[in-house]
């Protein structure tokens, strides 16, 4: 047997070697044939008389793609086929946006009187397709969304595979994790900084993979996101994250249980509260079930979809996995300090020893939510919250280290403003924020 390698440009995922291979082995001769996109090579094995290169090229044309060295891909798409479909695309995500503010989806409630083991699993359902999965299921969406359009061939129940082993290792990561922390009774309870920095570092890699997705930038087109070596070694993974593998999304799914969200936040401190491993691990393994059907149903939309239908849909995700990225950095850049918010003061009442504070907490963030005080007396903050299993409910004023989850009723938080000027609070994801007003 004898080998040939030529090179071909235009190649950017797995289909593109598909079709070059399909092409390639219809020549008469050809035993085997080898792409590998990243090296733009066709490695071709043949039998008797080498094939002849007019046939080869017109092989490759007819997939689609040149033969040659490979060039460096534009910054910008020139098609102008591109910039329709992605306008489509952004219409379809505002009918999207404003069908789910019809239907109340961006703000629902879990009442603060429910009770048990239970609620985990309704609290599962609400967060699987509320506001709060704009961290999780923004990120499944660009992952799923971005295999899919890299394995066309693929069918639907291979491309819907991976995601049934991410929420398997969802399940099974929360609920040990669960019982862990039920065990020792201590709640993953990370500083106000680490979560704005872990929710834009995610933000980032949502909005990498929406670039992609929209296939207006052609140079990111073999760009990729590679996990720390010492990460990728402890779990058997390989460099790269854009393959949503089986076991890749398994450790992934597992690994989602120390990403910052409300919800998963107010479920950790129910599981510590109970000081019981059986009981912790049922809470959170429940949580896992209950939103288990949301993250499915975003996966299984980039399964089902094919050709012209498949690459708008493509689009559509990658528009909103950008707009998600980029409200996850601007939440995250808030609980660092580095964005604030505004609205109107509120005078506050007062007594002889201390300035009194009273806020509603409710799924829908607080209110009031600005305060004027004055600096040096002692704040007595009091918080009635009537929806504590929101994201709302997770409490931080990172100024003043505070946080704090708010139990259904009254809270009270001490502290004392010692500079003039303004401190900022928010939920533990920087959605939900307000600020207090501290004059001399």
């Amino acid at each position: 047997m004898n080998k040939i390698k030529i090179p071909i440009r235009g190649m950017h995922c797995a289909s593109c070697e598909l079709l070059v291979s399909g092409q390639l082995k219809k020549i008469h001769g050809v035993n085997a044939v080898h792409i590998n996109q990243k090296l733009a090579l066709a490695e071709i094995t043949y039998a008797g008389n080498r094939p002849s290169d007019e046939k080869i090229a017109r092989a490759v044309q007819e997939a689609g793609y040149e033969i040659g060295d490979k060039q460096k891909l534009p910054w910008i798409s020139k098609n102008s086929a591109d910039y329709k479909d992605l306008a489509k695309a952004a219409v379809l995500i505002l009918v999207i946006y404003f069908a789910a503010r019809w239907f109340g989806l961006l703000n629902m409630d879990v009442g603060a009187s429910k009770s048990g083991v239970a609620v985990a699993l309704f609290v599962g359902l609400v967060a699987g397709v509320s506001t709060c999965m704009a961290l999780v299921g923004g990120l499944v969406l660009s992952l799923s969304a971005r295999h899919a359009e890299q394995h066309p061939e693929a069918t639907t129940a291979q491309k819907f595979r991976p995601h049934i082993y991410f929420n398997i290792g969802r399940i099974l990561g929360y609920a040990l994790l669960g019982g862990a922390i039920g065990l020792i009774g201590k709640a993953f309870n990370p500083s106000s900084n680490v979560l704005g920095i872990i929710t834009m570092a995610i933000g980032g890699v949502m909005i990498f993979f929406g670039l992609k997705l929209i296939e207006i930038f052609p140079i990111l087109r073999d760009k990729s996101i590679a996990l720390p070596a010492c990460i990728a070694r402890l779990f058997g993974l390989q460099g790269e994250v854009k393959e949503y593998s089986r076991k890749g999304a398994t450790v992934m799914g597992a690994l989602t249980f120390f990403i910052p969200c409300g919800f998963t936040q107010a479920m950790q401190l129910y599981a510590v509260s109970t000081g019981s491993f059986w009981q912790g691990m049922a809470i959170m393994g429940l949580f896992a079930i209950g939103t288990a059907p949301g993250l499915l149903g975003i996966g299984g939309l980039t399964s089902v979809f094919k050709g012209r239908k498949a690459r708008l849909l493509f689009m559509t995700a990658g528009l909103a996995v950008i707009f998600l990225g980029w409200f996850n950095i601007t939440n995250g850049s808030r609980l660092v300090g580095l964005n604030t918010g505004s609205s109107t003061a509120d005078a506050v009442t007062e007594n002889k020893q201390e300035q009194v504070v009273r806020m509603t907490q409710n799924a829908r963030g607080y209110s009031p939510n600005s305060f004027r005080v004055e600096r040096g007396r002692p704040i007595k903050w009091i918080i009635n919250s009537t929806s504590s299993f929101t994201c709302a409910a997770s409490l931080v004023m990172p100024d003043y280290g505070i946080s704090r989850t708010l139990r259904p009723g009254e809270n009270v938080i001490t502290f004392t403003p010692n500079n003039i000027g303004e401190i900022f609070f928010s939920c533990s994801m920087g959605m939900y924020r307000g600020k207090f007003i501290v004059v001399e």
